[in-house]
């Protein structure tokens, strides 16, 4: 198999040294370069020809994002943004990601041992997944991103479906592009939907405004104790699991910081299995665009509960990983382009009296 060429563009020395020691070490992996500056960046991308960058946001000469911007128009390629844990960090972060960054990665505290191996593996997860990218996908939802605008939100006619159903939408990698074409497809009455995106704490607050500007329905970032209601859809915060229970007849969630599920907290599983324990054949199962396998088992839990399950396709998908993993455990009743799965959830909401 052939080696990932990789150019890590960082103004930090250290971070140069400390990315290449780490990729160095992984016989898939080739670091063709490093670049202090996107001037030495340009340079070296036309010289090495890399599969993948890592970029930092905050250099000299010139912005990462300004960088990241241009680059997207003069040669589109994947790149891996190198965060900082931070509530500006997390919305330059995110703005990266809008203008075509394919995941982030946060820097670790250099003194918490532990945090420094999660970090080492996840800088080679995420970088080995360009393998399974296609960039055509990110480059064409963008497109469909760049007209998207603010939305009033709306008062729809919430006596029209049943409350009894409850939505569950999991996705990872390329998530932030994809939750920005499905939820502003959904009209204001929809029943209550729990988003379940693979992301680091501090970041979800962030990116749940984001999405709730451009939807009709609200959009917030969960916290213990909300009910799901119609016309809102709760974004589970980075670093807890969230688990849907029911009293008094209606929906509510809780939030936990059990250990990591598929190397995921929040994990798309925990929240699935729970919904099919509690909704039944009111469940609605959604896996979307992502790396790994999360998702997939809680697929099977709301399937065997009698609740319904939608894959997104592998024509539309950024990253073909989990919905794969849940087509694979024959946990999928239906496998639609991302463009179709907003009006089959509707559909399928209207059916249940």
């Amino acid at each position: 198999m052939q080696q990932i060429r990789v150019l890590i563009v960082d103004d930090s020395p250290f971070v140069r040294v400390f990315l290449t020691k780490i990729l160095s070490k992984d016989k898939n992996i080739q670091v063709v370069g490093t670049a202090a500056n996107p001037n030495q960046a340009v340079r070296e991308i036309k010289e090495k020809k890399p599969d993948i960058l890592t970029l930092d946001v905050e250099m000299p000469v010139m912005n990462g994002l300004e960088f990241l911007k241009r680059l997207m128009i003069a040669h589109p390629m994947p790149v891996i943004m190198i965060s900082t844990l931070t509530t500006q960090g997390s919305k330059v972060t995110l703005e990266a990601l809008k203008i075509g960054a394919v995941d982030f990665i946060t820097k670790p505290n250099l003194i918490d041992q532990e945090k420094i191996i999660e970090f080492k593996n996840e800088v080679l997860n995420k970088i080995k997944a360009v393998r399974y990218l296609k960039m055509n996908n990110l480059i064409k939802i963008m497109s469909h991103n760049n007209h998207s605008c603010q939305k009033e939100k709306g008062f729809g006619d919430y006596k029209k479906y049943s409350q009894e159903v409850i939505t569950g939408i999991g996705v990872s990698t390329g998530g932030v592009q994809t939750l920005k074409v499905l939820l502003p497809s959904f009209p204001p009455d929809l029943p209550g939907m729990i988003v379940i995106q693979h992301m680091p704490e501090g970041f979800t607050a962030s990116f749940a405004r984001e999405l709730d500007r451009i939807s009709s329905i609200r959009v917030k970032e969960a916290e213990a104790g909300d009910k799901i209601i119609s016309g809102q859809a709760l974004l589970v915060p980075g670093n807890y699991h969230l688990e849907v229970i029911r009293k008094r007849g209606q929906y509510y969630v809780e939030l936990n910081k059990s250990p990591k599920v598929n190397y995921q907290r929040p994990s798309i599983d925990i929240t699935f299995k729970s919904m099919a324990a509690v909704a039944g054949k009111n469940a609605i199962g959604v896996l979307l665009t992502g790396m790994g396998k999360d998702g997939a088992q809680g697929m099977v839990n709301i399937k065997e509960a009698g609740g319904y399950t939608i894959a997104q396709n592998e024509e539309t998908a950024i990253i073909y990983g989990m919905p794969k993993a849940a087509v694979k455990l024959n946990a999928v009743d239906e496998v639609l382009p991302l463009m179709k799965i907003s009006q089959r959830i509707i559909k399928l909401i209207s059916e249940v009296k």
